[in-house]
């Protein structure tokens, strides 16, 4: 049995938190792990802001429904589904995600959770697990699932390392100089290919 996991963000759906930033006028959104290395210092710095500009849930995933997947997204995963399981590994939060998994037909997501208060403001945010990723491709594997990755980015390449085969999609140049095992796609037929030539290897 093979199963897909596909990271969300930068794949299927923009980077969230920069397009919520442009969306929100709030610059200092756009901080992400490549400008802060401590994820709890960035989450806690970004419920700061969302406090301080009093944005609640309802305003967050309001926004987030707007901007929609990633063009040619949805028919690229509609037809993935025909052939494969396919489970979305992201470092996003079901509370963010929502809005987009109903716009791609709600696919399955492994993802964390925010908690919100009374009023609707978030408080605070709660990791499924560390390392979640690859941890998730690493207790398939133990399912005895054969595992192909994709992502875009640094923190999919353990995922993809621990698959048993991984791409990559449109990532950075920096990712492709150091990860040069992985195969470069740039269209979701690139990758809908290099994921059926996967399948036929592994």
């Amino acid at each position: 049995m093979q199963i897909v996991c596909l990271d969300l963000e930068g794949v299927l759906v923009p980077e969230i938190w920069i397009e919520f930033s442009q969306r929100t006028g709030i610059p200092e959104l756009r901080r992400t792990t490549r400008d802060e290395p401590d994820y709890d210092k960035l989450m806690k710095g970004r419920l700061a802001l969302l406090a301080q500009h009093k944005l609640g849930l309802p305003d967050i995933q309001k926004v987030i429904a707007a901007m929609g997947p990633m063009p040619g997204a949805k028919d690229f995963l509609d037809k993935l589904r025909q052939s494969f399981q396919v489970i979305i590994l992201s470092d996003t939060f079901y509370e963010f995600a929502m809005p987009l998994m109903r716009q791609l037909g709600m696919p399955t997501l492994f993802c964390h959770r925010l908690e919100a208060d009374a009023q609707g403001f978030v408080v605070n945010y709660h990791l499924r697990m560390p390392d979640q990723k690859r941890e998730s491709v690493r207790r398939l594997k133990e399912l005895n699932f054969k595992v192909i990755a994709a992502g875009d980015s640094y923190n999919d390449t353990a995922m993809l390392g621990e698959a048993h085969a991984g791409i990559l999609f449109r990532p950075p140049e920096s990712v492709i100089r150091e990860f040069p095992q992985y195969p470069v796609t740039l269209s979701y037929d690139e990758m809908d290919a290099e994921i059926r030539k996967a399948s036929a290897r592994i």
